[in-house]
């Protein structure tokens, strides 16, 4: 064990932390980042990797702040907190430009990337929405393998499918020739690196996010240390926090001159937290998070040095609906985010009486949101994706992929089930077979003329953007009627806890009273949203992380500058460069 010191200590490397890293080492502190799991980057690096972030200077010109506000409070009107909104807006549009001006991370500006909720006064179709440009995995040298690994079962073969025109290609594979030679491209390429390289080095989306992100760090002179988790906060005198003791590769106390940031994700991972904020969980059995590192340690933390999480939040995590399977030769947990799919035609959801109950094509986590409110006074949270032959061999059902991909696999690990008739099907899930075929009828004629009379799915330009753009008369609405059917078993998961460490406008950790707690700063998941719960569009979670990471490293910065101008000149910049 060894102790040391440094001007910041960041604890977590996802989006938040990493940002906060890179703005306080940009202004010359000194910068030691820890990740307690085997690599960096968390929950962002399988993550799709956008951000939402209005105004940004290439993407929101003509994007008022009326607009965005009017959007937020609408979202979440009894959880609004403008003194925490504000700022974010604010510096929106110098977070991103010091990302792209002063690091190696670039972001793409999709002209079409629609806000959830498109009826809510203030939405809009595009604009605030940006995504980060692939990488090549190369340029981390000897770090390479330091990166998080995509979830697994959320590739097609190794290869992550950016949302938008790549996704597409993805889902028309079968059914065009352009497609077809595209995907197989991607595919080669993908296969022949991972013999070459021992995994892909063309990153996607949240991977090639945090590759970037890690890139600038060592250019920067940030301290980078995995399998290294944070123990216990270190307190002065007064409460107020003044570095860490680390275990794992590198025992020892961190002494932290200017401050501590808790950027290691949220709690859905612990049982104990999630039985006392999660509703629909009081057991703890009633949740499946796909997320990484979210257990809970940064609560604990803050909760160790006076602060508390706070859960004043219209819904407190963002939900993702989830397949629960196993790995054939292990038996080990499997879990498939429905992120992306569940608005396809020829696909509806339905729960253990063989009903519908809401918007398919809504978001993941509003969906989310309508299972949990359907289930409420239930004890068991489960329902059901339904397609028809004509849809699986069209897109497939999730993790199953359509023709000609065989589908012996995903029968044995329990992820897909076959009934060569819509009883039969319902049967084997224990579904009710007369809800099924009733909700069929009725669903089937619904689709026949593009309206869903029932939730009106189909009905928004988002609906329409997780649709099939080529089907018609409605991008999310076709029948299933041809047999044989199939079936997966959704439960609840989520993509990041909304209620949490409790912090003010400048991020810091609030004890009780609100009194801030000295040198203890939260981002990311790990804090409460500034959104009061509500998600606003593509890459909520991500957006907040980088420029709200960024606003503590700027501060962090400030502090600094302005205790060297009171001892007299440059004495503590000096001191944290050498």
């Amino acid at each position: 064990m060894r102790d040391s010191e440094c001007d910041v200590l960041v604890i977590g490397s996802g989006a938040a932390g990493m940002a906060a890293a890179l703005k306080a080492a940009d202004e010359g502190l000194d910068v030691v980042v820890v990740e307690k799991e085997p690599y960096f980057g968390g929950t962002t690096a399988i993550s799709a990797g956008w951000a939402w972030v209005p105004g940004t200077p290439k993407g929101g010109a003509d994007d008022t702040r009326e607009e965005q506000l009017a959007y937020l409070r609408a979202l979440a009107p009894d959880t609004f907190d403008a003194q925490r909104v504000e700022p974010f807006l604010d510096a929106v549009p110098e977070a991103i430009s010091f990302f792209e001006d002063r690091t190696e991370v670039q972001f793409d500006y999709p002209e079409k990337s629609p806000d959830y909720q498109m009826d809510l006064p203030g939405a809009r179709l595009g604009g605030r929405a940006i995504l980060p440009r692939d990488t090549d995995a190369r340029i981390l040298d000897e770090h390479r393998m330091s990166i998080q690994p995509y979830l697994s079962s959320y590739t097609v073969f190794g290869y992550m499918p950016q949302v938008g025109p790549d996704l597409y290609q993805f889902t028309h594979v079968n059914q065009s020739w352009r497609s077809f030679f595209y995907v197989g491209f991607k595919l080669l390429r993908t296969w022949w690196d991972t013999l070459w390289y021992r995994r892909p080095v063309k990153r996607t989306n949240g991977n090639a996010l945090i590759t970037l992100m890690v890139r600038s760090a060592l250019d920067k002179g940030v301290t980078l240390w995995r399998s290294t988790p944070a123990v216990e906060l270190l307190t002065d005198g007064s409460g107020g926090v003044v570095g860490a003791r680390l275990g794992g590769d590198h025992p020892g106390r961190v002494t932290a001159r200017r401050g501590v940031v808790i950027a290691a994700g949220g709690f859905s991972g612990d049982r104990e937290l999630r039985t006392r904020h999660f509703p629909h969980d009081p057991h703890g059995d009633q949740h499946f998070t796909p997320t990484v590192g979210h257990g809970g340690d940064g609560a604990r933390l803050a909760i160790s040095a006076g602060g508390r999480v706070d859960a004043d939040v219209s819904s407190v995590a963002s939900w993702a609906p989830v397949t629960v399977f196993s790995f054939l030769r292990t038996g080990k947990e499997r879990l498939f985010p429905h992120l992306r799919q569940i608005g396809l035609p020829g696909l509806i959801c339905v729960d253990r009486h063989g009903r519908r109950f809401g918007n398919e094509a809504l978001s993941y986590h509003d969906f989310g949101r309508q299972i949990l409110d359907h289930h409420a006074d239930e004890r068991d949270i489960r329902a059901y994706l339904i397609v028809d032959s004509r849809a699986m061999h069209k897109y497939g059902i999730g993790y199953a992929k359509p023709w000609p991909m065989p589908r012996g696999y995903f029968y044995r690990t329990g992820y897909l089930v076959r009934g060569e008739t819509a009883e039969e099907l319902a049967a084997k899930l224990g579904i009710d077979p007369g809800g099924l075929v009733d909700t069929l009828d009725s669903f089937n004629r619904d689709a026949a003329v593009g309206v869903d009379s029932a939730f009106g799915r189909g009905s928004t330009e988002y609906n329409h953007f997780r649709g099939d753009p080529d089907h018609r008369p409605n991008p999310n609405l076709a029948e299933l009627s041809r047999p044989p059917y199939f079936g997966a078993e959704i439960r609840m998961g989520d993509l990041g806890t909304f209620a949490g460490i409790a912090t003010d406008a400048e991020n810091r950790v609030l004890a009780a009273g609100d009194a801030p707690v000295p040198g203890l700063y939260a981002v990311g998941a790990a804090a409460k949203s500034i959104f009061g719960g509500g998600y606003p569009g593509y890459g909520s979670h991500i957006g907040a992380a980088l420029v709200n990471g960024y606003r503590v490293g700027a501060a962090l910065a400030a502090s600094d500058r302005a205790g060297s101008e009171a001892a007299g000149g440059g004495g503590s910049e000096a001191k944290s460069r050498a």
